[in-house]
């Protein structure tokens, strides 16, 4: 189970963890009670006691509010907020269509490069994605000649593959899956490794979905952990067009 945090009104007694479902998923909410004038101390110590309570639960990953300035008092305890890696590379062919909208390329004309240091599933997933619906793609990673002729077989993709970090200087996209030295200026970079800042940009569902998202949560943590709970699909996520990229 996801823990969820959030902001509340002062109340008396203490503060009670309770369920809360999203999207059909579980969630461990507490609530930490704050005014205006509430000292910093007692903040701290109010998330220290309910990160404390969430921890004898098992829980090891939450929802934190936008932004929330007492992160260091619930990973003390070890709880970290929810990966949203795992969301961001599944939508690596979204965001790569929002880059190219922003410049007013087309999916026939530009050139989309994709590095990484191996062919795991979400690079895989990736690449056939970007294939699909862009004609010039570029593969930089080893052992990719059996996807290539996959991909070429069953859409005729005309993926190029290459083990030149370079090949990224000409892309009007490049997508990095392993932290790469690309040159700057050349166009938008999405960085989809460990501990790389997550692209920017606005995520957003469909109206009737919306109505069922609690206001002034961290979006992109609440969206993967109903992600990897299997409770969102990649499709589902639409992405806004305004400076998505570094």
């Amino acid at each position: 189970m996801f823990g969820y945090v959030e902001w509340s009104e002062p109340q008396r007694g203490r503060a009670a963890l309770q369920e809360q479902i999203i999207l059909h998923v579980r969630f461990c909410r507490v609530r930490l009670p704050r005014t205006g004038r509430t000292p910093e101390w007692l903040l701290r110590r109010r998330a220290g006691t309910a990160a404390g309570r969430m921890r004898k639960l098992g829980i090891t990953r939450a929802v934190f509010p936008d932004p929330f300035p007492l992160q260091k008092e619930f990973e003390r305890k070890g709880i970290r907020p929810v990966a949203v890696l795992p969301l961001y590379r599944a939508l690596a062919a979204p965001l790569v269509r929002a880059a190219l909208d922003e410049r007013g390329l087309s999916a026939a004309e530009a050139v989309v490069a994709v590095s990484a240091d191996r062919l795991g599933p979400e690079v895989i997933r990736a690449v056939t994605e970007l294939c699909i619906r862009n004609r010039y793609v570029t593969l930089i990673a080893p052992n990719g000649e059996e996807l290539c002729r996959r991909l070429r077989r069953e859409y005729g993709a005309a993926l190029v593959l290459t083990q030149e970090a370079r090949a990224l200087e000409n892309a009007d996209v490049r997508v990095l899956f392993t932290p790469s030295k690309a040159p700057e200026g050349n166009g938008p970079v999405l960085n989809l490794w460990n501990e790389a800042e997550p692209p920017r940009g606005l995520l957003r569902l469909s109206a009737e979905l919306e109505r069922q998202i609690p206001d002034c949560c961290n979006r992109p943590q609440l969206f993967s952990a109903l992600f990897q709970a299997g409770a969102l699909r990649a499709e589902q996520v639409e992405i806004s067009t305004n400076r998505t990229f570094a």
